[in-house]
């Protein structure tokens, strides 16, 4: 939460850095035991190198739908902190147009 606080939506694009950088060095790992985890069953290897390239395009996929997501929702974000802003200026030009100078409109709860 403190993270977040200090560094906002920043957070989320380093939070990619490390999973990326992750990925990459558990790939290598992956790489060198595909190396040594052969059964000696040709069809059977074959069949699991496939299987294995599938489920890696089927994450890289994921992986892409989640950044697509992810920026859906800070636009989303964006918008809102926009629309709240505009309606915060708006509601300040009025006050200064009726004469009451700098303040901002009390603010009451409408129940």
């Amino acid at each position: 939460m403190l993270a977040y606080i200090l560094w906002g939506d920043r957070l989320g694009e380093f939070k990619k850095d490390v999973n990326r950088k992750t990925d990459e060095v558990f790939a290598g790992c992956r790489r060198a035991s595909k190396r040594h985890a052969f059964t000696g069953n040709v069809a059977f290897d074959d069949w699991r190198t496939k299987e294995l390239e599938r489920l890696a395009e089927e994450r890289r996929k994921l992986d892409e739908m989640r950044d697509e997501f992810d920026d859906y929702m800070r636009e989303l974000r964006r918008a809102k902190d926009q629309e709240e802003f505009d309606r915060f200026m708006n509601e300040r030009n009025k006050g200064r147009k009726s004469g009451r100078g700098e303040s901002v409109p009390d603010v009451t709860d409408e129940d």
